[in-house]
């Protein structure tokens, strides 16, 4: 496989790893399912494309093309994780709210109103800035160790000749 690809994708796996014992730290909350849950830190997206640009930046150098190109998809992505995903979780927010609401409204004023319950929506959706930084910054550490354990595979290739 890729090493780039593989990296960026470690990063991620360790990236929402990383979100449940930080978790844990902050709120005494055990959640394993965090795992599989977007939003939170630290930004696994934003992890995943500062590792791919970070490795590739020492493989092939930040001149080349596809640097430019990781790193400005990477940026699209981080600027997507903190704006339009986060302003989407504060709207489902207050979505969530809102039959709390008319209930409190309609508390004096019987109203007779048939409802299915619908699945609440999901609220943790995208990053604050400071847990898009931290994915980021995160992404670098695994980036320069994916390319650092990659070089040493290839020295030890070329030196046992395989």
């Amino acid at each position: 496989m890729n090493r780039g690809m593989l990296t960026a994708l470690l990063s991620i796996m360790l990236a929402q790893g990383l979100k449940i014992p930080l978790h844990y730290i902050k709120k005494k909350e055990w959640k394993p399912d965090l795992f599989f849950s977007t939003g939170g830190m630290p930004s696994s997206h934003s992890a995943g494309v500062s590792s791919l640009a970070t490795f590739i930046a020492l493989r092939r150098g930040t001149s080349t093309i596809d640097f430019a190109l990781s790193t400005v998809f990477g940026l699209i992505v981080m600027y997507d994780a903190q704006g339009i995903r986060r302003q989407t979780g504060e709207l489902t927010l207050k979505v969530n709210s809102l039959d709390e609401l008319v209930t409190k409204a309609h508390e004096h004023e019987p109203v007779t109103f048939e409802q299915n319950q619908p699945k609440k929506l999901k609220e943790m959706l995208g990053h604050q800035p400071e847990e898009v930084l931290g994915g980021a910054l995160f992404g670098v550490i695994t980036g320069s160790l994916g390319y650092l354990i990659s070089k040493n595979s290839d020295k030890k290739r070329s030196i046992f000749g395989k």
